[in-house]
């Protein structure tokens, strides 16, 4: 590790949900930057103007917060390098493009939309760069009075970088090692534009230099573009404070073919994102792993294992233990297959791991949705302990938990009503007998009172326990049922029996 201070930022643009490749990228940043006792800092990169959606900045901010990776700087927690928003930081940009221009590693470039458009048209692979930029109207072909004279009219115009011809740009990537580029395949790619708004590929060098970050850390898309930044801290005199580079993997879909989208999760029934997005521009609203049922701690534990490990047989992490044992050395150079089902059994294990009075509060909210009103906290305490093992997602818990707040609405009655006797309901009747003269309840003892009365009318007892439990929870779930009598009590046991009875004799 270097001697200076470990500096690592996440800087999405605000255009909408935040994927869990996204999401993943955060993870990341933030892991090492724990590690090495840094700072995860949120910059918000939202230079396109046209792109931006209203309400994605808070969204980003709230799906860090929920999955307990809240940067040490950001818009809402600025500290020594704001603003964190790249449009506050718009006067910045221009004395460095311009500096580019005059030290002859950039150029105006004055041509229109349309002009470009149809030399796209009529050139085939057409690309602004060393090929062509002689023939196009810039400053690199017009003469200086007449490029003077158009920026003196204040000529609309961008800056582009001028790629070096026949060069080959290497660096070391922290995941790949090395990595190199030709410059002849890289156009000339805009800096700063007409608006006087920077690219990605200007404020991010420059943000990051400003800002001292360390290490950049981003997905594997932006490859492409890391010659024209390596390029620009060179141009810009910076090549000695440069960070180290890391470009991770992509998500991929579950057959291993492409990158996982939206689209992919809609199609196959999984969400893409952290928690809902609700786009304002098309009404739509997109569910996230938070109102699916996943509890945060997994969700972030998933993601961490998604194209890394620790080089261990271990998968369940706290964030605690991943940040003690991660290192980017051991992130897969290879794509990762996105499996819904081991995301699943993911929050699965941290539902078991979990005590009840940690869930306590997202049970309730789930009981709560559903109509569910909890009033003594002990109580729901002790059936979450009863039935967390039977939970994958946390909206489970309304149906392995419901019923011991509220008495079943409905019964599984084709289970029960096919080999229905005179017999059976006699049993029953005589069972509620007993418990009314039952002063308390006592699971193992009230089993095997049930099954001697059970062998005392001719009935095996494997032929009653199950009608038993679907008066109790209304269908064949739940834990161990004289468990669940005892919980709701004597009372509420036999006023189920009374009322199953009627539905089961109908």
């Amino acid at each position: 590790m270097p001697d200076k201070r470990v500096r690592v930022r996440f800087a999405p643009s605000p255009t909408g949900g935040l994927h869990l490749g996204g999401v993943r990228t955060a993870l990341f940043n933030y892991l090492f930057a724990k590690k090495h006792n840094g700072d995860f800092v949120l910059r918000i990169e939202d230079t396109d103007q046209n792109r931006y959606v209203e309400g994605a900045e808070t969204y980003i901010i709230d799906c860090l917060n929920w999955c307990g990776i809240a940067p040490s700087e950001s818009p809402v927690t600025p500290g020594a390098f704001a603003p964190y928003r790249q449009s506050e930081r718009k006067s910045l940009y221009r004395q460095y493009a311009e500096k580019l221009v005059m030290e002859g590693h950039a150029y105006y470039a004055f041509d229109t939309t349309e002009e470009l458009e149809r030399n796209r048209k009529e050139i085939p692979n057409f690309q602004y760069g060393h090929a062509y930029r002689d023939t196009l109207r810039n400053s690199m072909s017009l003469p200086q009075h007449e490029v003077d004279a158009l920026l003196a009219a204040h000529e609309p115009h961008v800056i582009r970088i001028k790629m070096p011809a026949d060069e080959t740009i290497t660096f070391n990537d922290m995941i790949r090692g090395q990595v190199s580029f030709e410059t002849n395949l890289v156009d000339d790619k805009v800096l700063l534009k007409a608006d006087g708004m920077p690219t990605y590929h200007l404020a991010v060098v420059v943000d990051d230099y400003l800002m001292k970050i360390s290490h950049a850390f981003r997905g594997e898309e932006w490859l492409p573009s890391a010659p024209i930044h390596l390029l620009l801290w060179k141009y810009l005199g910076w090549a000695a404070d440069m960070p180290q580079w890391a470009h991770l993997p992509l998500i991929l879909k579950p057959d291993g073919h492409g990158k996982l989208s939206k689209r992919d999760g809609a199609r196959l029934g999984f969400p893409v994102y952290a928690m809902k997005w609700f786009d304002a521009k098309t009404g739509e609203l997109t569910p996230g792993f938070r109102e699916l049922g996943f509890l945060p701690e997994a969700f972030i534990n998933f993601l961490a294992i998604l194209g890394w490990n620790d080089g261990t047989e271990q998968e369940i992490f706290t964030l605690e233990e991943l940040a003690d044992k991660f290192s980017i050395e051991r992130i897969s150079k290879a794509g990762a297959k996105f499996d819904f089902e081991k995301a699943k059994w993911v929050n699965a294990e941290w539902i078991k791991k979990d005590s009840g009075e940690k869930l306590k509060d997202q049970v309730k909210e789930v009981l709560a949705d559903k109509g569910v009103k909890v009033i003594d906290d002990d109580y729901l305490i002790t059936v979450i302990e009863l039935v967390k093992d039977r939970c994958v997602l946390l909206s489970d818990f309304y149906q392995q938990a419901g019923y011991f707040f509220e008495s079943p609405a409905v019964y599984d009655l084709n289970a029960v009503k096919p080999k229905w006797t005179d017999v059976k309901t006699n049993f029953f009747k005589s069972f509620i007998t007993m418990l009314s003269s039952v002063e308390t309840l006592n699971a193992a003892e009230l089993e095997n009172t049930f099954k001697a009365m059970a062998e005392e009318q001719g009935l095996k007892p494997g032929d009653i326990m199950l009608p038993f439990r679907i008066m109790l929870v209304g269908g064949k779930f739940g834990p161990h049922v004289f468990d669940i009598a005892v919980l709701i009590g004597k009372d509420e046991t036999i006023t189920r029996i009374e009322k199953a009875l009627v539905a089961f004799n109908q």
